[in-house]
């Protein structure tokens, strides 16, 4: 049944539409919600549409190949699995799923800190996983935190930076959802009234594995995601510093990056601290309402950092998304949402029918564009028509 509706979809988007259905309110609104007004949610969209390509034509596109090397490891394409907490929430098992799908497509996928199954677990599932961590507030957790990633066996870390207070997400007020989630009529009746969800992952993740917990937030089990008390050990952030990436870098061995990256001069500093990368990213438009696309100031930070690979992450739905963004500076790209959406939709079945959709309309809008390899694709590939023109420098 699961493969049958997977090819159902046509595109990303399809999912998102699959998984509104699966899906109990407060799950979805916390999937696809962001913050606020969700203006940097539509803006990350919208700045994909305000660049048209300029295709050549009369090419010999015959040897054509999506493929893309990161940090000395050939992929099958030029994007991967983003971070995204609490999968196993929205899909059953959803960590595993995700790690699997990529693994079998050859991209790689990145496990989110808000994750509800352990790392050990996942890595196991995908040797090539990355970790992605929310640091501890306090020096000794962020460093038995790094101890545990790199005993499990994870060979790139990646740390979220744009974090340092909580954001103010009125969906999820809007919807009921909380983290732990609080019991409530209004979560029984949501179980009732979605009972695939319910049966199908909720209550069957509890059975066989008990009640799900925050399990990779520290080197310690964190909360569990039902409970009466809605207190979740976020820690204080809003000292965490430069000097943190210091100590971190310090004690990590292996490839190092930061996430949430939206200024050139924050890319310079990166690189300065022996970062091997950094992704431009506005964490979904689920942080500060009303910053730029990641897209709009990706060619100045590609600029700032030369020497370092530059990742992008935001507004992804489609092939020709991918295309523009490696057009204007990144050296690969990451995919959140709609991956998570098929893994709700359709479980491992959703999620590799959306890998192949996505690298199909890579390969396919690399022909019609006139390039074999994605070394081909720079500015003037494009051209502007319209929008808003990032000044920073």
């Amino acid at each position: 049944m699961s493969e049958r509706l997977a090819q159902r979809a046509l595109c990303l988007d399809d999912f998102e539409a699959m998984s509104r259905r699966r899906l109990p309110r407060p799950v979805f609104g916390y999937v696809a919600g962001a913050t606020e007004r969700n203006a940097s949610l539509r803006d990350n969209e919208a700045a994909f549409a305000e660049w048209a390509f300029q295709p050549r034509v009369l090419v010999d596109v015959s040897r054509r190949s999506p493929a893309a090397t990161l940090f000395g490891r050939a992929w099958a394409a030029p994007f991967g699995i983003a971070p995204m907490g609490m999968s196993a929430l929205a899909a059953y098992r959803g960590d595993i799923v995700l790690a699997q799908a990529a693994r079998a497509a050859e991209i790689p996928m990145i496990l989110s800190g808000s994750s509800l199954i352990r790392m050990e677990e996942v890595i196991a599932a995908n040797p090539d996983a990355w970790f992605q961590a929310y640091l501890p507030g306090d020096a000794k957790r962020v460093e038995a935190l790094v101890d545990r990633v790199a005993a499990a066996g994870f060979g790139t870390l990646l740390l979220t930076v744009d974090t340092a207070v909580l954001p103010n997400r009125e969906n999820n007020v809007r919807n009921g959802f909380s983290t732990p989630l609080r019991p409530s009529l209004r979560l029984l009746w949501e179980g009732i009234t979605h009972p695939r969800w319910s049966i199908g992952s909720f209550l069957r993740t509890w059975a066989k594995f008990g009640m799900p917990h925050f399990e990779n937030s520290f080197a310690e089990r964190g909360a569990p995601i039902l409970a009466r008390n809605v207190l979740r050990d976020f820690t204080a952030r809003d000292h965490l510093n430069w000097e943190h990436l210091a100590l971190i870098r310090r004690r990590w061995p292996g490839v190092l990056m930061i996430k949430g990256v939206m200024h050139p001069e924050d890319a310079r500093r990166a690189a300065a601290e022996g970062c091997e990368g950094v992704i431009v990213s506005n964490h979904g438009g689920r942080q500060l309402d009303g910053t730029a696309s990641p897209l709009r100031v990706l060619p100045a930070i590609r600029a700032a950092a030369p020497g370092i690979a530059v990742l992008y992450d935001g507004g992804v739905r489609r092939g020709t998304d991918v295309l523009k963004a490696l057009a204007l500076g990144a050296d690969f790209v990451f995919v959140g949402r709609p991956m998570l959406h098929a893994a709700a939709a359709a479980g491992r079945a959703g999620v590799d029918r959306a890998i192949a959709l996505l690298k199909g309309e890579i390969e396919r809008n690399m022909a019609l564009l006139g390039v074999n390899s994605l070394a081909e694709l720079r500015p003037d590939c494009l051209l502007r028509v319209g929008g808003y023109s990032s000044t920073t420098t």
